[in-house]
């Protein structure tokens, strides 16, 4: 089943996977879009420095599938505003692809890592011999 676009475009049907958890989840009411990489921690990475129409730029990046994904409510509120030296999914299979896609946002946007941050990544990146960091610059 494929979801719908309701009145004031609400999404009704459909099936959706939350890999933080690793579940199917329905209604899409159940699911937030999450920042990938949390606002917070975009402007301690060096978005502090991005004028207004650059934050808005990541804020509703849609050219990457990667910056904006849909988790269940539930995980995404577990993971605030945290990197993966603080937080990791709950589903310890999906540990290789977030990290990967933490980094390939992280080098999207040309941001960086503080030393327990990138130390976790480096742990991931041991643990993940067969995954491959993908990404374009953000334009």
């Amino acid at each position: 089943m494929y979801p719908e676009i309701g009145p004031g475009c609400t999404l009704t049907g459909g099936t959706w996977w939350s890999y933080y958890d690793e579940r199917e989840v329905t209604p899409a009411g159940a699911l937030d879009i999450d920042h990938f990489v949390p606002l917070a921690e975009v402007h301690d990475s060096g978005g502090f420095a991005w004028d207004a129409a650059r934050r808005e730029a990541y804020a509703n990046d849609q050219a990457s599938p990667l910056t904006l994904i849909a988790v269940t409510a539930k995980s995404n509120r577990s993971k605030a505003d945290k990197d993966p030296a603080q937080w990791l999914p709950p589903a310890g299979g999906s540990h290789c692809e977030y990290a990967a896609q933490w980094t390939a946002t992280k080098l999207r946007w040309n941001l960086a890592a503080d030393e327990a941050e990138r130390q976790a990544l480096l742990g991931l990146a041991e643990d993940c011999p067969n995954t491959t960091v993908v990404y374009e610059s953000a334009p």
